[in-house]
């Protein structure tokens, strides 16, 4: 199987803080890996890692065939989708989300002066359909709910056909039933064939969509566990994780997770 994306050995630094501390990871063509631990676990850093985003203290980081710190990622970035709250903020509140979706094609936040064809506009139309927010097209993306914003994330995170897809936390922020028409969306993606390899981060296992095949835990930016999911997530490594005894439960396709206490 073809490797997507590599860690090795990785530290990252920051002043004497230390964000993630010798992780190790491998993703391969077709896995779908959801990354999980409390805040401060180090989540974030690893996506902005694989994102082409942040340069590693030590270690290696590989991306696509591509090694980061040795390749330009302003040509390596549109090869990868990436959907988080960061990006978000970034997004204009006037912007089209129509426009939200095709900038994503330059991997750039607002549209300028780039040029899209008919085939980018055909794209972002469809894209926009199959996530049921062809709708909101000629809306502005300040006007739209939460819901509404993860998804046009979403779309334009799938608008480069990219070979990597990142989703920071895209169900935070949702009521309840905002959440569970999400996380079937994704549901979706991750069961497609078709789809590119997917890391997904999450801090409640609840959000875990159908079709994530492996689970990476994190704690104080260290490796708890990670394999395959039904091995990984289980009730001492997510104790361990979160420290505090734990019972992990999975039924009908999704995780769940109760305090022993």
């Amino acid at each position: 199987m073809a490797m997507v994306a590599e860690l090795a050995g990785v530290t990252v630094r920051r002043g004497n803080a230390v964000l993630l501390d010798s992780v190790e990871l491998v993703v391969g063509e077709g896995e779908r890996w959801v990354v999980i631990g409390p805040n401060g676990a180090g989540k974030t850093t690893l996506i902005q890692l694989l994102g082409a985003q942040l340069y590693p203290s030590e270690g290696v980081v590989g991306v696509l065939d591509e090694v980061i710190g040795t390749v330009d990622v302003f040509e390596l970035r549109p090869r990868i989708g990436l959907s988080s709250s960061s990006l978000a903020e970034r997004i204009p509140a006037g912007e089209r989300v129509r426009d939200v979706v095709l900038s994503a094609g330059y991997a750039v936040v607002g549209r300028w002066r780039e040029d899209y064809d008919d085939y980018d506009m055909e794209r972002a139309t469809r894209l926009l359909a199959s996530l049921r927010i062809d709708h909101l097209a000629e809306r502005t993306f300040g006007t739209l709910s939460e819901g509404e914003r993860k998804r046009v994330q979403i779309a334009r995170a799938l608008m480069p056909d990219p070979e990597l897809m990142l989703l920071d936390e895209p169900a935070s922020g949702l009521d309840l039933a905002g959440r569970e028409a999400l996380v079937d969306t994704l549901s979706q993606l991750c069961e497609d064939p078709a789809s590119p390899a997917t890391v997904l981060v999450t801090h409640h296992i609840e959000e875990i969509p159908r079709g994530i095949t492996h689970a990476l835990l994190l704690d104080a930016g260290r490796v708890v566990a990670a394999g395959p999911i039904d091995e990984t997530l289980t009730d001492a490594n997510l104790s361990r994780t979160f420290g505090l005894p734990l019972t992990v439960e999975h039924r009908d396709g999704r995780w769940g997770a109760r305090s022993r206490r």
